[in-house]
């Protein structure tokens, strides 16, 4: 057997170099696979740096209008939101409003005055411009007053000669009206009434010292239209969160009802106040009433109150007619007579049970001037304190329906026992 000769170490490293690179790909290849793509240039570079800042800076202007937007909102929010109470109710308008769940709401939203019940002659808010409310009402008074009466002269302190009369008169009255307001702005508006009145009164008299030893009655009543009244209110000051709210009114009475100078007088017994065929349903004096009323809201209950002066315009050349009781009439002439002034004040506070019911509670007081006669003031006139404890309660049936009823109790002595007031306010 031959033996295999040896290759040498050259052939060898031939060989591995000749096998190395046929397997190896080439290198222009190579170099192709493993080159950078090329970016942009610098000018691409420089036109979307430019376009990226005039949009950051539309838009920021964009975000300054937006702000300004949302700071107008926030003032007027206040005023909206009490001017739309009355049209749609604060009830419907939480309803609809999403609320968050286990969070407390935001101090704006809790400082927003709940609708209160109307227990005075002014409501709460105003009314928003293009919306017309029309509030049908009917209202019941009750008085009793006892009097006794001295005509005579005293002897000794415990004895009186003469005639002393006791009188008690009881007074029921009952107005129905209509009212009418709407808004002209959104600080101002308008509102007219129009009342029927109706008017009984029962005098039970016993004259003692005299021949006649029983009971006498003497019953008198009266209807007609009273007196219609025109007034306008204004609101002083935007108002918004825990700010107070002042409101202007001017009010302005006529005398369209019937009044003492129509109707003739009975006196039954000579120096004693005469009794009235007829009763009156207006005043018989016109007069102007301005004012200024206010509105805290502060949660969760709303303070409300406000202070009037009534001025009533003086009338001259009047007559009136009496009835000696046995058909034979008599006139005196009056030459004017002009009605005291009426200062008056009222404060209370307003409590929403719900979203639907608020009680409210607050004390209305008159103090009534004497009244002047020819120029002079009337010898046997004093002046008078009418004060009066409220009591009020509203129940929104809609957003455009609601319920107030209110009880007024007497605390003087010359103020009726009792009034009671139905309204329902409906928003066209």
């Amino acid at each position: 057997m031959k033996k295999r000769k040896p290759r040498s170490r050259q052939t060898c490293c031939s060989a591995a170099l000749i096998t190395a690179l046929g397997c190896a790909p080439t290198l222009p290849a190579l170099a192709a696979d493993t080159a950078p793509e090329a970016g942009p240039s610098y000018g691409e570079l420089k036109q979307m740096l430019i376009e990226q800042t005039r949009r950051l800076d539309a838009l920021r202007q964009q975000m300054q209008q937006e702000e300004a937007r949302l700071n107008e909102m926030r003032r007027e929010v206040g005023l909206e939101r009490l001017g739309t109470l009355r049209a749609t109710g604060p009830g419907d308008q939480a309803a609809n409003t999403p609320q968050p769940v286990g969070q407390r709401p935001p101090e704006t939203q809790r400082s927003e005055s709940p609708p209160v019940a109307q227990i005075f002659d002014q409501p709460g808010i105003l009314t928003p411009p293009g919306t017309l409310i029309l509030e049908p009402s009917l209202q019941y008074s009750y008085a009793s007053t006892n009097r006794v009466a001295l005509v005579g002269y005293t002897v000794i302190p415990a004895l009186t000669i003469g005639l002393i009369d006791v009188r008690e008169v009881k007074r029921n009255t009952w107005t129905a009206a209509l009212t009418a307001r709407t808004g002209l702005t959104n600080r101002l508006e308008v509102e007219a009434k129009l009342p029927w009145v109706y008017r009984s009164d029962d005098s039970i008299r016993r004259p003692l010292a005299s021949p006649s030893s029983n009971d006498q009655v003497f019953n008198s009543d009266g209807s007609k239209i009273g007196d219609v009244e025109f007034t306008a209110r204004y609101q002083l000051n935007p108002g918004g969160p825990m700010e107070p709210i002042y409101v202007a009114s001017l009010r302005f009475k006529t005398r369209t009802g019937s009044d003492q100078f129509d109707t003739t007088s009975i006196r039954v017994v000579p120096g004693f106040s005469a009794y009235q065929k007829e009763l009156p349903t207006g005043s018989g004096f016109y007069s102007l009433q301005p004012g200024v009323t206010f509105l805290f809201p502060s949660d969760p209950v709303v303070f409300f109150g406000g202070i009037n002066y009534q001025y009533s315009f003086k009338r001259s050349d009047l007559t009136l007619a009496e009835d000696d009781g046995n058909g034979n009439v008599s006139f005196v002439k009056v030459d004017s007579v002009q009605p005291g002034g009426v200062l008056g004040f009222n404060f209370g506070m307003g409590l929403a049970l719900n979203d639907r019911s608020s009680f409210s509670v607050g004390y209305d007081h008159a103090s009534v001037g004497r009244t002047r006669i020819n120029g002079d003031p009337d010898p046997l006139g004093v002046r008078i304190q009418l004060g009066t404890l409220m009591f009020g309660y509203a129940y929104r049936f809609s957003p455009v329906r609601s319920l107030n009823v209110s009880l007024g109790v007497g605390v003087t002595r010359d103020t009726p026992d009792l009034t009671l007031t139905v309204r329902l306010p409906m928003t066209l």
